[in-house]
């Protein structure tokens, strides 16, 4: 590995961060959009028309993603009583403490770093260079 070039191990290194971040939330029974959706529903209760416009997704796409939090019993999701084709949407008790258990999650699952804050800043650095030659006016 260590003649590698530095494309290659980003992308090994970035499959296999994936893939432990995402065992680790299936351990939590949350999916990358479910850890996202519980994110920005907060402890407000919210719309799920809200919701979905804040996370960049479609109804429909927010619609199955609170749909598995609900079987999970991480959300609950009510009729708005001023318009009935809205649905409010309120974190539990056990998605508040689903979302608090994914606060150490990223370090837990990702190796301990001698220089976290430059690899932050490299990564940075790599994806505002990367969209600037992908995405030319």
């Amino acid at each position: 590995m260590a003649e590698w070039p530095t494309g290659r191990l980003l992308s090994t290194a970035a499959r296999l961060v994936e893939h432990a971040w995402l065992d680790a939330l299936d351990e939590r029974g949350l999916s990358h959009a479910g850890l996202i959706a519980l994110h920005l529903l907060g402890e407000e209760p919210t719309n799920q028309t809200d919701l979905a416009e804040r996370a960049r997704v479609e109804n429909q796409t927010m619609s199955r993603t609170l749909d598995r939090l609900e079987r999970e019993g991480y959300l609950l999701r009510e009729r708005d009583p001023r318009d009935r084709r809205r649905h409010i949407v309120t974190r539990t008790a056990a998605g508040s403490a689903v979302w608090e258990s994914t606060r150490s999650l990223e370090s837990d699952v990702f190796p301990a770093l001698t220089d976290p804050d430059g690899l932050r800043h490299a990564l940075l650095e790599l994806i505002k260079a990367g969209t600037a030659r992908r995405w030319r006016p």
